[in-house]
């Protein structure tokens, strides 16, 4: 909440206020159904009490923000965000829907109308609650696996079937040390047999104190060639105050020291070989390159210039703008892994139909694309950033096989 004024933050209160009175005035046909008057009391005074609640909670939070431990911060505002959200959202449905049924009533006679509406208009805001609380306390770590075969006519032969785990996004913060659950998703890759373990960044919201007590988490990733990483925009510590620019950067460097102490080689604009048989893969990394306003830390020629005389080529990049931007047509890179969109943490997803109000910002932000002989990936994330929840598009585990065509 530090990012909005506190006009704003009135603003909000006020709109949260104005729903809930016309929700009260459709509630009260509601509740002219329910005969005992202790009843109806008590839920005029729960639904007023939960309100109150709320708009208090917004101005007191907005009010000792800055004097509220920064480890406590993030989880105060997320929750208190996802709490808005699952209230107001199903509040407006349930105003419109009830709005709508009542002033455009010509399906249902006036006496039907008494119970017809009030019903209909209750289920139309008790559905997106239940959607939306599923979304916050279960779907947000029902982790999937999404598998994909990639062929290549010139990835060398003694790399064909080789097993490439994605994984991005975690933001540690938001697990608030339940190692446990993490441990789901670390025993679900193991499963998986990888060649290789890539994570495309932003291990943290923003600081290097979220990783305390990771490190036994991190050190069960077991891959038989190797595991790389980079960094996301979040990892630089870019959207938080900081003292001095010595703070800052002690806690980037802490964060570059975790990965070593977990095993992870960390791909700062540089890169490494993998071989087998006599022959080799190049493994590319680059620093956070986003669009404006994301910073661009990230310099793909220096990262290549290492392995330009290697055929195949497999990068790492969090941003997936990057890839139309600077790597199809401008380089032979085979294989770009990208993160970083979440898929908004809301869409719907069928068989091989996606879609999220996240693609009118990014022209690929989930799943496999292809230019000719040039493939990206966009991993939709393990963990969550600002609404707590994921609805319809679930904390993703991606399975790469890559065979020669």
């Amino acid at each position: 909440m530090r990012s909005y004024s506190f006009f704003t933050v009135v603003l909000l209160c006020i709109a949260i206020l104005g729903v809930d009175i016309l929700s009260f005035y459709w509630l009260q046909d509601i509740t002219q159904l329910i005969e005992s008057i202790w009843l109806k009391r008590a839920i005029n005074i729960l639904f007023w009490c939960f309100t109150i609640g709320l708009i208090t909670a917004i101005m007191v939070l907005k009010i000792t923000l800055d004097d509220i431990n920064p480890q406590r911060k993030h989880l105060l505002v997320s929750s208190l965000y996802g709490l808005t959200i699952s209230s107001f959202i199903p509040k407006i449905i349930f105003v419109i829907t009830i709005s709508i049924l009542y002033f455009g009533n010509v399906i249902f006679s006036e006496k039907q109308s008494l119970v017809i509406i009030p019903l209909v208009g209750l289920f139309s805001g008790v559905l997106p609650f239940g959607v939306i609380t599923y979304s916050i306390f279960r779907a947000v770590y029902n982790f999937k696996i999404h598998t994909h075969k990639i062929y290549f006519k010139h990835l060398p032969k003694a790399f064909h079937g080789l097993k490439i785990v994605h994984i991005s996004d975690i933001h540690l913060g938001g697990f608030n040390k339940r190692y446990k659950v993490l441990e789901k998703a670390v025993n679900l890759i193991n499963h998986q047999h990888p060649d290789i373990i890539f994570f495309t960044g932003d291990l943290v919201n923003n600081y290097a104190w979220e990783l305390v007590g990771w490190e036994s988490v991190f050190k069960k990733l077991e891959a038989k060639i190797g595991k790389y990483a980079v960094l996301g925009n979040h990892d630089y510590g870019d959207y938080s105050d900081w003292d001095s620019a010595e703070q800052k950067r002690d806690n980037l460097n802490e964060i570059v020291a975790f990965y070593n102490t977990v095993g992870f080689e960390l791909l700062l604009n540089t890169s490494d070989i993998i071989q087998r048989q006599h022959e080799k893969i190049a493994i590319i990394g680059v620093e956070n390159w986003g669009k404006p306003p994301f910073k661009q830390y990230g310099d793909l020629q220096a990262g290549m210039q290492d392995v330009s005389n290697i055929p195949f080529k497999i990068l790492l990049t969090h941003d997936p703008s990057h890839w139309s931007d600077e790597v199809i047509t401008k380089t032979d890179i085979a294989l770009t892994l990208s993160g970083h969109t979440h898929g908004m943490q809301v869409g719907f997803n069928y068989k091989d139909k996606t879609w999220s109000p996240i693609k009118y910002k990014y022209q690929h932000w989930a799943g496999l694309y292809h230019n000719e002989q040039q493939y990206l990936y966009v991993n939709r994330g393990l963990g969550w950033i600002g609404f707590p929840g994921r609805l319809g598009m679930r904390p993703e585990i991606t399975v790469l096989k890559l065979y020669v065509n």
